[in-house]
């Protein structure tokens, strides 16, 4: 009996806990105050998209080109909050950096699939225009969805940086264990932010199906970034995409060579480096 209300107590506390840890993000309070610590004005805005709403955040100049950057599986905006507040790149561009739809404070918890995203992050674009050329960059799952968007926004975006993106649908395994824990009792298991990038992974074989005829409907340049010791996402990506863009005015392919999945991180200065090079 003792034994029994162990394992029922444990269970309550679990699901309690579940709910509220590992959602990895940043209150909107506290960014506003690091950024303030840091000498750079941030902006949070939220659009509304039907019944959806999309977070986002802000730095930089209003007459400046812009980055828009896009986090992966899980993640929030603030995965890129170094970028946001690097002197360097604010002298050249307007930053963004968003809460994908099920993460941060894009109706967390409610993920959908990368067509579906897209009609809900796309109306980004025409609330930031400044007729000045906008770039996006995404890290592993936000690698699809950049490209979706880009094929679905034709003539907005000016280039495409893909790091350690999940593009190839070939290398992407099939996980039906993900299809078992997205059933209830199980979902209710998981915890935090996990459980809505579950749902997008199992939903991401399908979306690269989807996505793959319209590779070609990229025009712009395409920069892919990706480590060769890469445990997550497949370096294989990398040799795919150097061949799938195929109207593409431009693609430019970097191996890290040992670096892993997390390279925005690890490998900051690399990345710093392309992009200051995108904008003449």
């Amino acid at each position: 009996m003792k034994s029994v209300i162990s394992i029922v107590t444990f269970l309550v506390l679990w699901l309690i806990m579940a709910q509220s840890c590992l959602k990895f993000r940043t209150s909107d309070s506290k960014a506003l105050k690091e950024f303030d610590t840091s000498g750079v004005p941030l902006s949070i805005k939220t659009i509304k998209v039907k019944d959806r709403t999309l977070h986002y955040v802000m730095t930089g100049n209003d007459t400046l080109p812009t980055i828009v950057f896009v986090h992966g599986s899980p993640g929030s905006w603030d995965a890129f909050k170094e970028y946001l507040k690097d002197k360097d790149l604010l002298k050249k561009y307007r930053m963004v950096s968003i809460d994908r739809p099920g993460f941060g404070y894009s109706d967390f918890g409610k993920s959908v699939t990368l067509q579906e995203e897209s009609t809900i992050i796309s109306p980004l674009f025409a609330t930031i225009k400044n007729n000045k050329p906008v770039y996006l960059v995404g890290h592993s799952l936000g690698g699809p969805m950049i490209v979706q968007l880009a094929a679905d926004n034709p003539n907005t975006i000016a280039g495409l940086v893909i790091l350690a993106g999940a593009i190839d649908v070939t290398l992407e395994k099939p996980e039906k264990w993900r299809h078992v824990i997205m059933q209830f009792p199980l979902k209710y298991l998981i915890p935090g932010s996990l459980r809505p990038s579950n749902k997008e992974l199992w939903y991401l074989k399908t979306d690269l199906i989807k996505l793959k005829p319209r590779f070609k409907e990229i025009v712009c340049p395409v920069y892919i970034l990706h480590g060769d010791k890469d445990p997550l996402v497949d370096y294989g990506n990398l040799a795919f995409g150097a061949k799938a863009f195929v109207n593409s005015s431009k693609i430019d392919t970097l191996t890290i060579q040992g670096a892993n999945h997390f390279i925005p991180w690890m490998h900051y200065d690399v990345i710093k480096r392309v992009l200051i090079g995108l904008h003449p």
